[in-house]
């Protein structure tokens, strides 16, 4: 099989295309013919080194895929090859393994991937879609006819989270910084769309809220937390899906307006609720409340170009490889 491997810890150029023994799937297994794979930005802090996750090496980035299955392993039940299936983590580990022409995973880790996507949508489910499922329903708790700001609202999981809010009911608004993540994060049910890299447009919030959102999803606390802090409404709450750094606040600001200030991590659901979190999703993913939005395909081979252009500004929608 062709898979991308690192040798080393170090920049993107450390990702080489090799030739690597096919896997065989043991009791409890099922391997698959991925036909794409996902991008996210964690793959590219754990290439680099440091990161809360620390791979022996060598190893094979990624936890995002689709394909079809096309073999089983001793006592698998429900599944059958050729069977269209997206995965959550590989049977390596759950945050890595899936940037190859095949992998195999545990049950646990497959979910059928509904024949109105593409292999390229199916390979943007899993840590996108999971992560924006957990920020806005289990810790912002959102409820229908409230506000949403996704600060960072044009990115893989900032237009999972528009998605997810509108077909809940809340009245969803974004930020973007180009005109084509303006347009796709309307074109995916935001009521109203900033550019966040306009002066004065948390004072348009503002106005819009008639005195801020109830909930914040903050994709890039480190530059706005003590922004969002400033117009967050009484009560609010801020849930923070991404930071590059540090960042300085004022307490006052969470005490005067009683906020919650709360982060979520992927890597900290159990395996029992990531599968509960892509049960839930399943209906949605069907009937087209949920599709994800492809911003990129690039061929296996180029992740390390795949690397460099997952953390340039202006995102719009995933990055994904094909095999």
């Amino acid at each position: 099989m062709l898979s991308i491997v690192a040798r080393a810890f170090g920049p993107p150029s450390v990702l080489q295309l090799e030739e690597l023994p096919d896997p065989t799937p043991l009791a409890g297994e099922v391997r698959v013919r991925v036909h794409a794979a996902g991008v996210n930005p964690y793959d590219t802090y754990m290439r680099a080194g440091g990161y809360a996750i620390s791979p022996e090496l060598p190893y094979v980035p990624g936890a995002d895929a689709a394909g079809v299955i096309d073999a089983l392993g001793d006592g698998v039940q429900g599944w059958k090859v050729g069977d269209r299936v997206y995965i959550s983590g590989t049977a390596t580990h759950r945050a890595y393994g899936a940037y190859s022409s095949m992998v195999v995973c545990r049950v646990h880790q497959i979910h059928r991937l509904p024949d109105r996507l593409t292999f390229a949508q199916g390979a943007a489910i899993n840590v996108p879609y999971a992560t924006a499922w957990r920020a806005v329903f289990q810790r912002a708790q959102a409820e229908r006819g409230e506000t949403i700001f996704i600060h960072g609202a044009s990115g893989a999981v900032g237009l999972a989270a528009v998605q997810m809010a509108r077909a809940a009911g809340l009245t969803v608004i974004g930020t973007a910084s180009t005109p084509e993540g303006t347009e796709e994060a309307r074109a995916q049910g935001a009521h109203h769309v900033l550019n966040h890299r306009a002066s004065g447009y948390l004072d348009e919030l503002t106005t819009l809220t008639g005195g801020g959102p109830n909930i914040i999803i903050e994709m890039l606390a480190n530059q706005n937390l003590d922004h969002d802090l400033g117009i967050i409404a009484k009560f609010g709450r801020i849930v923070i899906v991404g930071s590059r750094g540090r960042v300085e606040i004022d307490p006052r600001r969470i005490m005067s307006k009683e906020a919650t200030v709360m982060g979520t991590a992927f890597w900290n659901l159990s395996e029992e609720e990531v599968s509960a979190i892509h049960a839930a999703m399943a209906a949605s993913l069907a009937n087209g409340a949920l599709s994800p939005v492809i911003g990129r395909e690039l061929p296996l081979a180029e992740a390390a170009q795949a690397h460099e252009r997952v953390m340039q500004p202006g995102a719009r929608g995933k990055i994904v490889l094909t095999v």
